[in-house]
């Protein structure tokens, strides 16, 4: 499942992120999401979440 809509995602949830600084490579980091930090339903490029660690990114894929 892609992070494209807010309602797939609820903190606590395991997912992958591309972080600011991934983006040119795509880089996926895998973290559990701590808060939704977009406000709309959906976005094209991906929720926008903080991770557990405090990393900021827009959600990829969720796993499992």
């Amino acid at each position: 499942m892609d992070g494209k809509n807010r309602k797939d995602i609820k903190p606590g949830m395991k997912v992958e992120v591309v972080l600011k600084r991934d983006q040119r490579t795509g880089k996926l980091t895998e973290g559990v999401v701590k808060e939704i930090l977009t406000n709309s339903s959906f976005h094209p490029h991906g929720i926008k979440v903080r991770l557990a660690d405090g990393q900021v990114g827009r959600v990829a894929r969720i796993v499992g």
